[in-house]
């Protein structure tokens, strides 16, 4: 049963992981290149950094959240003796954390979208799906044998 637990919270790990690559990658709207195929305005530009730097906070504040909970938990699953009930309390409180990340990152990108016309978050968009391909690209390219 431990040993269930562990792999579920591995795989919630992981889909985390999948879930913050989508999220565009930094400060993008000051990224020159970013700047330039997105056309974006300087007012457009302040409005993102407002955004961010209203945001910054309680990001920064809810993944730490997260973080302390995951050491938590690798220390009572590395315990010699598990103990069930104190793994489960530390998992769902960790699964309310994740969440309430994922719900301030949600909301920073939905008032960061309302910034950009339609065809700004088209090519956004198309800049999000190429860059969420990069890797699996790179992964299939390693997996290929190479021939002599």
């Amino acid at each position: 049963m431990t040993k269930r637990i562990v792999i579920v919270a591995a795989l919630f790990l992981a889909a985390f992981a999948i879930h913050a690559q989508n999220l565009p990658p930094g400060k993008w709207w000051q990224r020159e290149a970013v700047v330039q195929n997105l056309q974006l305005t300087a007012e457009q530009q302040d409005r993102l950094d407002e955004i961010f730097q209203a945001a910054a906070t309680g990001l920064i504040d809810a993944k730490a959240d997260v973080d302390k909970l995951q050491v938590q938990l690798r220390g009572e699953i590395d315990r010699p003796q598990l103990r069930r009930q104190e793994i489960q309390r530390i998992a769902a409180r960790l699964s309310e954390a994740r969440g309430r990340l994922f719900e301030r990152e949600l909301m920073m990108l939905v008032d960061m979208r309302a910034v950009l016309n339609e065809a700004q978050w088209r090519k956004m968009r198309a800049f999000l799906e190429r860059a969420k391909e990069r890797p699996m690209q790179q992964q299939r390219q390693r997996q290929i044998p190479k021939r002599r």
